[in-house]
């Protein structure tokens, strides 16, 4: 747990932790607004929490040579994240398209 300061810690923990609240919020707004498509969004958005928990859990163990696959992982739900939050806006916006042609 040494190879970060302090500070260093507390952006990532609530990093993580801002990150659940959003999906969390996401997945009300959609309940309460009746807009079921942004529900796809919270789903989206779990692959960066994923490679969020995997930077976290990289360095809780002090970058251990032998958790380095954790850094492959990291980057690959970076990318797979980028890309349903990518596609899960597009869907958002498909849906509001059907509900309201102009």
């Amino acid at each position: 747990m040494h190879a970060l300061s302090i500070p260093t810690w507390v952006v990532h923990i609530t990093s993580v932790v801002e990150w659940i609240a959003a999906i969390w919020f996401i997945w009300q707004y959609a309940a309460v607004s009746g807009l079921t498509a942004w529900r796809t969004l919270s789903f989206a958005m779990l692959p960066a929490l994923v490679s969020a928990m995997c930077a976290c859990t990289w360095h809780f163990f002090d970058n251990a040579d032998a958790l380095a696959w954790l850094v492959t992982l990291q980057a690959a739900m970076t990318v797979v994240g980028n890309c349903t939050v990518c596609l899960a806006a597009w869907w958002i916006w498909r849906q509001a398209r059907l509900a309201n042609p102009s």
